[in-house]
């Protein structure tokens, strides 16, 4: 498809810090997707803000000054200090911001009134949390501070440390700690044995079901990555076999960034084939309906998926055009229009988006 490598987006936030939206697991919209929420280390430590999407008017929520916590992702962080930037998760219809401060879950709402939910148990790391769709649970992954090397001060990218590896050797355990948001009691720890959790997902039509993921697993990463939870079992997703096209599905290939459909009908995943293309997977929440379109083989610059209307997504990369094709992560931030029974998908660039793919934030 012939398009303009000149193309762009219009900006929403000033330049006056490091600003990004929330993870792919959370929306950044709320309030009938009139106002945006985001993080900035614009005051000196990373806070989140508003902006009204018509005014461009920024509003300021939080007011921490402790730096950055030590969590997964931000691994060069403070233990148990800090804002944790991979924990927040935007309940959008209620205007409720959830996130971790060192040990405590925090909740602000969008006119900057805050409060303590819970505090957590000592020697965990967090991560991502994700918030029900009635509002009633908020879920936070937390893994034993050992796997993360305890308070000792890690590299951001932790070359050469393989943490999955240690959680494995040393039996270590994460847990899915669920609160009632309206008490911030916590109703149920699951602990998920020999397993670095990080992404936790209610179902967007069910608050009994969560997926959860196997974070960076060292072995068998194409069957390990994806599991639910379902109230009383956990339950792997994915299964070695089965065929779409010329690949056989495998323990070896890799698997990442599973979500929901917006209507809980059905699982989005991607990753590559062990020796093999890139590919885009859905199936049903039980594991069951497995459907996986390989993308063209030169089709090798990385990116993310995220979900739109049934049948639509939006990437930021893979998708190339001779003058964008080379090295390096993909440029493009493009709508998908998939056809599963047909095994098809119609890439619409939208615009480049110019990250430099150096670092989480970017």
């Amino acid at each position: 498809m012939k398009t303009d490598s000149k193309q762009l987006g219009t900006r929403i936030t000033a330049l006056r810090g490091n600003d990004q939206l929330l993870y792919f697991t959370s929306s950044s919209l709320a309030r009938e997707d009139k106002t945006l929420v985001f993080l900035s280390d614009r005051t000196g430590s990373p806070n989140l803000f508003r902006i009204d999407l018509a005014t461009s008017e920024e509003t300021q929520l939080t007011r921490h000054d402790e730096g950055l916590l030590k969590s997964y992702v931000y691994f060069d962080g403070l233990p148990y200090r800090g804002f944790g930037k991979a924990s927040v998760s935007l309940d959008s219809q209620r205007g409720q911001i959830y996130y971790i401060h060192g040990r405590e879950i925090r909740v602000v709402n969008l006119e900057g009134r805050g409060r303590v939910l819970a505090e957590l148990p000592p020697r965990q790391m967090t991560a991502f949390t994700h918030i029900s769709h009635d509002g009633s649970r908020l879920c936070v992954p937390t893994t034993d501070a050992r796997a993360l090397d305890d308070e000792r001060p890690l590299p951001a990218r932790l070359p050469g440390y393989d943490v999955d590896g240690r959680v494995q050797e040393e039996a270590l355990s994460s847990y899915l700690r669920i609160y009632e948001t309206a008490t911030g009691r916590e109703i149920e720890t699951v602990p998920v044995p020999k397993a670095w959790v990080t992404h936790v997902q209610f179902s967007p039509v069910d608050a009994s079901l969560i997926l959860y993921n196997h974070e960076w697993a060292s072995f068998d990463t194409g069957i390990r990555r994806m599991w639910m939870w379902d109230g009383r079992r956990h339950l792997p997703l994915r299964s070695e076999g089965g065929t779409d096209g010329p690949w056989t599905r495998s323990r070896h290939d890799w698997v990442c960034h599973e979500m929901w459909e917006r209507d809980g009908s059905a699982l989005i995943y991607h990753g590559s084939y062990h020796n093999g293309p890139a590919f885009l997977g859905r199936m049903r929440a039980d594991g069951t309906g497995v459907r996986e379109i390989a993308l063209p083989d030169d089709w090798k610059q990385y990116g993310h998926f995220t979900v739109g209307r049934p049948n639509q997504l939006v990437s930021d990369g893979y998708y190339q055009t001779p003058e964008t094709a080379g090295p390096g992560n993909g440029r493009w931030i493009a709508g998908l229009q998939v056809d599963w029974d047909a095994g098809k998908i119609e890439w619409h660039p939208l615009c480049q988006h110019g990250s430099s793919w150096a670092s989480q934030d970017a």
